[in-house]
């Protein structure tokens, strides 16, 4: 059995205190599935009531998320970005002097893996849009944009024509933009994307996976892949003065 704290609180906030001390200590890291309320009354040796209680306090204030019928994770933190900004890809082609055009690989509704449920912090699966997006300069494929986009925020997302105006553009005057994340990473081409992106499977290509939320709903769970050798990622901006 573990130890439960030994200050004077009720049970339910010393399994709080339990969860959040080994989220904090790294023993469940985020987006982990923590132990089942089953595993958590046996471990400590408290009601399942007040294992409920303690998990859906903590599930309300951010810490946790749970999804029903596949159980309750570490919720991933949320980051305010500040090196890479939101742009309108068509707008930065442009004003670079060339030629910017899309082509629309798909436009559908999907039901949500485990992943993203997650990842849009619902509690159980949902429908959301979808869509997979080839943007080019001057003829040449630089970008492959995949879109998940939350309905209950932009209802009618699948009935755009999105080689006329991208879907940043439409997303920006459908719904505020109050919080986001962004993380980069170094991949190879996997064969859908050195298909779409006419390069080799295996081509060096920079991964942005960005989310973002209006007010505490998450509005997009998004992935960018650019062409390695022809793509940066980068800005410009003032640091915040520390003093």
């Amino acid at each position: 059995m573990a130890n439960l704290p030994d200050a004077a609180s009720p049970l339910y906030e010393k399994v709080k205190e339990y969860i959040l001390r080994n989220v904090s200590t790294g023993v469940w890291t985020r987006e982990q599935r923590i132990p089942s309320e089953n595993e958590l009354v046996a471990t400590l040796d408290v009601s399942r009531m007040t294992v409920h209680r303690a998990l859906r306090e903590l599930t309300a204030e951010g810490f946790l998320v749970r999804i029903q019928g596949v159980g309750t994770f570490v919720a991933a933190p949320r980051t305010q970005s500040t090196l890479i900004e939101i742009n309108n890809i068509a707008e930065e082609i442009e004003a670079r002097g060339h030629r910017h055009r899309a082509e629309v690989v798909l436009v559908e509704r999907v039901n949500t893996t485990p992943e993203l449920t997650l990842s849009f912090e619902f509690s159980k699966r949902r429908a959301v849009h979808h869509s997979l997006v080839v943007h080019f300069e001057n003829d040449l494929p630089v970008q492959l944009e995949e879109r998940f986009v939350n309905p209950a925020l932009v209802p009618d997302y699948d009935r755009q024509d999105f080689t006329q105006v991208t879907t940043y553009a439409y997303l920006m005057q459908s719904t505020p933009v109050t919080e986001v994340e962004h993380v980069i990473s170094a991949i190879a081409a996997d064969q859908r994307t050195a298909q779409c992106l006419k390069i080799a499977q295996g081509a060096p290509c920079l991964l942005l996976r960005r989310r973002t939320w209006t007010g505490g709903t998450v509005a997009t769970v998004n992935s960018m892949i650019y062409v390695g050798s022809a793509y940066t990622l980068g800005t410009r901006y003032k640091p915040t003065d520390p003093n």
